[in-house]
């Protein structure tokens, strides 16, 4: 399973994930060429979820080009450009939208957070784009005790922690990856 926490400040975002990985049948893995948060493009994507969009979003997708004019309004990029070109690569990719599968605790199927022009995005399993006034995100099995975390005023680390203390999916050591605005 996974924990992904990420924190939009004024200066820079921050995105933090665990390292365990578990399969189906429960076995756990690890191993660093297994990472959970990538760079593509100006987009660094964190995945939580099925594993197939995971690897499509954060292996196989080009993002659009992040222009100068797309800094201006970093949202709607990601609504007008971002969103419609990711879901044309997972189901090009096999992914499909309509096909039943189990969801996850939290309902899901996956989530990304995604980070743009050192912005923080929410993107839940039907390629919605939110945003937190607060600047505080967390997904996957123990995103919930992270988020809870960062709320009593622990930092990323001492979320992930917490996180990690709680969930049995959760586990170091941990990727941390930052984007400047």
């Amino acid at each position: 399973m996974t924990t992904i926490i990420g924190v939009e400040y004024k200066d820079k975002s921050v995105i933090v994930a665990d390292s365990r990985i578990t399969d189906d049948s429960g076995k756990s893995y690890s191993h660093p060429l297994m990472r959970k948060i990538s760079l593509r493009g100006a987009l660094l994507i964190a995945g939580a979820g099925e594993v197939s969009p995971c690897d499509i979003a954060q292996n196989i997708w080009t993002p659009p080009v992040f222009s100068a004019k797309d800094k201006k309004d970093v949202y709607r990029y990601m609504i007008v450009k971002a969103m419609p070109s990711l879901r044309k690569c997972l189901i090009e990719n096999g992914y499909n939208f309509d096909e039943p599968h189990d969801k996850n605790k939290d309902g899901l199927r996956f989530q990304f957070l995604i980070a743009v022009g050192g912005e923080l995005f929410d993107v839940d399993q039907d390629l919605a784009v939110m945003k937190n006034e607060e600047g505080f995100y967390a997904i996957g099995s123990g995103g919930s005790y992270a988020l809870g975390a960062l709320y009593a005023g622990s930092d990323v680390i001492g979320a992930m922690e917490v996180a990690a203390r709680i969930s049995v999916y959760t586990a170091p050591p941990y990727q941390i990856e930052e984007q400047l605005k």
